[in-house]
């Protein structure tokens, strides 16, 4: 069981799983910026523009509500497409945001990696040149 939980721990706090957690979470946090900018910014605009209909008023009724007394004894059953409307342009909205900030991040990580290439290499450090010279001394000397 000791074996196993160190394993699971390994894992846990390895660097990829850690990353993917904070993803998710940002992820999670940007969905619903971008959610609440569908909804509360460019729906009701798309709304004014065809009419003033509301996506999320959009339905189609199977069966109406059962009302006795004032009370609801059967709740209306409805197909509610306009909301599933509303869904569909959040997704595209969320994917197309997430795919620009990924092109984003890679042309910034490519660029990086090309500075990074083109940056000539740091010279040895001073103990690693002295045994150069020694190895290059005795090589003379010996080639004498």
């Amino acid at each position: 069981m000791k074996k196993t939980l160190e394993e699971f721990k390994a894992f846990a706090l390895r660097g990829n799983v850690v990353d993917m957690a904070i993803g998710i979470i940002i992820g999670g946090a940007f969905g619903k910026i971008v959610s609440s900018l569908v909804s509360d910014i460019l729906m009701p605009v798309l709304g004014l523009l065809i009419g003033g209909i509301h996506f999320n008023n959009l339905k189609f009724v199977i069966r109406s509500a059962v009302e006795e007394g004032g009370k609801v004894v059967s709740p209306e059953v409805s197909l509610n497409y306009g909301n599933f409307i509303q869904v569909i342009i959040d997704f595209v909205i969320v994917a197309f945001s997430i795919f620009v900030l990924i092109k984003i991040i890679s042309k910034l990580s490519f660029k990086k990696a090309e500075e990074e290439k083109a940056a000539p290499p740091p010279p040895p450090p001073a103990d690693v040149q002295l045994l150069t010279e020694i190895r290059d001394l005795l090589k003379e000397k010996k080639d004498r």
